[in-house]
């Protein structure tokens, strides 16, 4: 019976011969395992909508994964994605419209969901609904 170890397969005979990835790497630059909160919503007015506050669980120039109990992601699904999102007044968060290109359930009972982003919408500054104060 053959063996098979993550970069090759070793027969009865001994001999190793390399395996063909399963999968085609397909991206276009490094992952940095960072955390970044986000907002996400459909931008499809067909689609339910939702409103995902998400942390990033690894980002590129081009993608974000992350993990969400969200179950309305879809592959191919176009997003507004706010990224980083903060509350604060004055923060400045930059929108996205993003594309879901990759849909997992995972054994946490979460779903894993990776997009990339095909745009950047503009940038978006936090409204302060606190006090007026007068000038002088």
């Amino acid at each position: 019976m053959a063996t098979q170890d993550l970069m090759s397969k070793t027969t009865q005979d001994g001999a190793t011969h390399r395996g063909a990835p399963t999968q085609t790497e397909r991206r276009g630059s490094r992952r940095c395992k960072i955390t970044q909160l986000m907002r996400i919503r459909p931008s499809d007015p067909e689609k339910e909508h939702f409103d995902d506050l998400r942390g990033t669980i690894s980002v590129s120039r081009s993608g974000v994964f992350f993990q969400t109990s969200e179950k309305g992601y879809e592959l191919g699904m176009r997003l507004f994605v706010t990224m980083p999102y903060s509350h604060d007044a004055g923060a400045m968060n930059r929108e996205y419209l993003a594309e879901v290109v990759r849909v997992d359930s995972l054994a946490n009972g979460m779903t894993g969901v990776g997009f990339k982003i095909l745009m950047e919408i503009g940038m978006q500054a936090s409204s302060f609904y606190g006090s007026k104060t007068q000038r002088k």
